[in-house]
């Protein structure tokens, strides 16, 4: 079989019973704060216009938008809620790169399709296919740095095969469709890093297009439409060769294939902001701590970084919420401020704020050679009497190797779900993800998503 036939045997012949149960638990977690950004983003202006230019050209249909009382056809909620989860930074990072904000949309939006209510074991399965196809197909590309740095935004162009996984399995089709979903789903992949330049709402768009584009792709193969069978093999045409080139990986589709489970890598954010900014917000959050100072004590930041990151975060635009968040000078300017860089310190006030616009100047970032692309930054503070100390923070909170407590978790999701919902249901959903399992009522789950009132 070549790769995407493996692909398709694996996402069909995959049991729950046979995945670990750490990583069904990491799965419930990862479910949780998934809903809760995307919940969170329904509320935002970037997540109203998105579905009132939905509403614009359709009528209802028979799928929810999260944190509202709108229904929209399957594919349309799959867009719209895949735009809010995404909305405000806050959704989680290390698979495609934003695999829940592509996954978890797609699927919710298949359940209304499905010839039955899938169970909370098989909604758990289909998310942790999803996961490991994204991801996978990424590495395939010659991974993050190489695939993003050449101008493709990953999680929309890897994670629509992640969407499309994660549906044909919900569906129900066989390993012949599936095969056939994966390789439409190719046609749908895109997304550049244009925005990076003006802080355009693009990028948002590169969670919901994907989850709408995979379900869209499972669906017309459960029709009977086919896709390339040669989609990653093939030469001129063929996904790897027009996207990824001389980087491509194409043995990483395949590689311990069901051994080692993508999802396990994969952070929760306890900023809001680009995962490239996390390590330098502790970092600098520690050195405050161990220096015993207050912002108005420091002289200058000096980060250095590698040529990746710099080109990424180095900006210094707030004038949006998306250049804002992709601003490590920023991030580490409202830590240093504020004591946080929650949401809170990207709102609009805070942004235009003379004293942040200020202190950002005391931060220096630039290009160590040395540094491998997705290398973690090192942070220097030099303080007004003349004190330096650094720290470079190598397991920043959230991730797979420092994750957030589930007590931490619950915080972040009441705190988001909480703008939307009311503490009955943001409790039920609570309750109904991190007890996901056989006997868990999916109907439940999609009726506590909403707005009733």
């Amino acid at each position: 079989m070549n790769s995407l036939e493996q692909l398709s045997h694996f996402i069909v012949d995959t049991r729950y019973q046979a995945l670990p149960e750490a990583l069904l638990d990491k799965a419930r977690r990862h479910l949780l704060d998934t809903l809760g950004a995307a919940l969170a983003g329904s509320g935002t202006e970037l997540g109203q216009r998105c579905l009132s230019a939905v509403l614009a050209s359709e009528g209802p249909g028979e799928a929810a938008v999260w944190g509202t009382r709108h229904r929209l056809s399957a594919r349309s909620a799959a867009l719209v809620n895949g735009v809010a989860a995404h909305a405000l930074e806050l959704d989680d990072s290390g698979g495609c790169d934003h695999s829940g904000a592509v996954v978890v949309p797609a699927m919710f939006a298949a359940i209304p399709l499905c010839a039955a209510a899938p169970s909370g074991e098989e909604l758990l399965c289909a998310m942790v296919l999803g996961y490991d196809v994204a991801r996978r197909v990424l590495e395939a590309c010659g991974g993050y740095s190489s695939h993003n740095g050449a101008g493709w935004h990953s999680t929309g162009t890897c994670g629509v095969f992640g969407a499309a996984a994660a549906c044909a399995r919900l569906l129900g089709l066989d390993a012949r469709q599936t095969a056939a979903a994966l390789g439409l789903a190719a046609s749908m992949s895109g997304g550049l890093w244009s925005f990076i330049h003006d802080g355009a709402d693009s990028k948002k768009l590169h969670a919901g297009r994907p989850a709408e584009g995979g379900l869209l792709a499972a669906l017309m193969a459960r029709a009977g439409m086919t896709g390339p069978g040669q989609i990653f093999e093939a030469g001129w045409g063929g996904y790897l060769t027009t996207l990824a080139g001389a980087d491509a990986q194409p043995a990483a589709l395949t590689a311990d294939l069901g051994v080692v489970w993508k999802l396990a890598r994969c952070s929760i954010k306890p900023h809001a902001a680009c995962r490239g900014t996390h390590s330098a917000i502790d970092a600098i959050g520690q050195l405050l701590m161990e220096l015993d100072i207050g912002w108005d004590a420091i002289e200058v930041i000096d980060v250095r970084a590698s040529a990746f990151l710099v080109e990424m975060c180095a900006g210094v635009d707030t004038s949006s919420l998306a250049a804002a968040q992709m601003s490590l000078p920023y991030a580490v300017t409202v830590r240093c401020l504020r004591g946080d860089a929650g949401l809170d310190s990207y709102a609009p006030a805070v942004r235009e704020d003379e004293q942040v616009r200020a202190f950002m100047a005391r931060v220096r970032m630039r290009v160590d050679d040395r540094f491998a692309a997705l290398d973690e930054p090192w942070v220097q503070v030099s303080t007004r009497d003349g004190r330096k100390l650094e720290r470079q923070v190598a397991l920043p909170l959230g991730g797979p190797l420092n994750p957030m407590t589930d007590e931490q978790l619950i915080a972040k999701f009441s705190a988001l779900a909480g703008n939307v919902l009311p503490s009955t249901q943001v409790q039920q959903v609570i309750a109904l993800c991190l007890g996901m399992g056989a006997g868990t009522d999916i109907g439940d789950l999609l009726r506590c998503l909403r707005r009733h009132h």
